[in-house]
């Protein structure tokens, strides 16, 4: 084969890996976020730019806040998963341009001082880092359920601030028996997304 990782690692990643539903009631520990987290931030973005922001819901009273604002289908899962996290773009993200990119001074204001740039650029990266937050989801031996249908700007009031825009909602845990119920669905055969010129 042409890839480096054996067999059983491709598919805890990708192959057998499947958007969980349910979960057991095996707490995922801040341990396991925190290993998570150190190794999907080493994943590229452009100028190294660090937009994604994950807030994790852990207490009884945040659920209870959280799950009127998901969309119907997603409310059950929801309430019942170990624990459920909150992915959004810090729209001020160039602050730490500095630290991110010590060797080009002055990157923050040369490219990123209209707020509407930032704004762009912040949703393409920290959606970028939120795929690798899925990976390392898996690579940690957990399930994601990651999610758009709830109320954006619901959440935004609820748990954000002006500065951060609402991605996506993760229900993260060890996949119940029923975690995936039903078949995987097809995926595009290589000649029909890859083009040569």
């Amino acid at each position: 084969m042409s890839l480096v990782l054996d067999a059983a690692t491709q598919d805890l990643l990708f192959r057998e890996a499947r958007t969980a539903n349910t979960f057991t009631d095996e707490p995922v520990t801040d341990e396991q976020i925190q290993a998570i987290y150190d190794l999907i931030k080493f994943g590229p973005t452009a100028f190294n730019q660090s937009p994604l922001r994950i807030t994790l819901v852990r207490s009884p009273e945040a659920r209870e806040r959280l799950v009127p604002l998901m969309a119907e289908g997603n409310q059950a899962k929801t309430a019942s998963a170990p624990l459920v996290a909150i992915l959004s773009t810090d729209n001020e993200f160039h602050a730490e341009l500095p630290k991110l990119v010590p060797h080009a001074p002055g990157i923050a204001e040369a490219y990123f001082s209209a707020r509407a740039v930032r704004e762009q650029v912040a949703s393409i990266n920290a959606t970028l880092q939120a795929g690798y937050f899925i990976i390392g989801i898996r690579a940690a031996g957990l399930a994601a359920g990651p999610m758009t249908g709830f109320d954006f700007p619901g959440v935004q009031k609820e748990f954000l601030d002006d500065d951060h825009t609402p991605l996506m909602i993760i229900n993260i845990g060890k996949p119940g028996t029923d975690a995936a119920p039903f078949p995987r669905l097809p995926r595009l055969a290589f000649d029909e997304v890859v083009t040569t010129v």
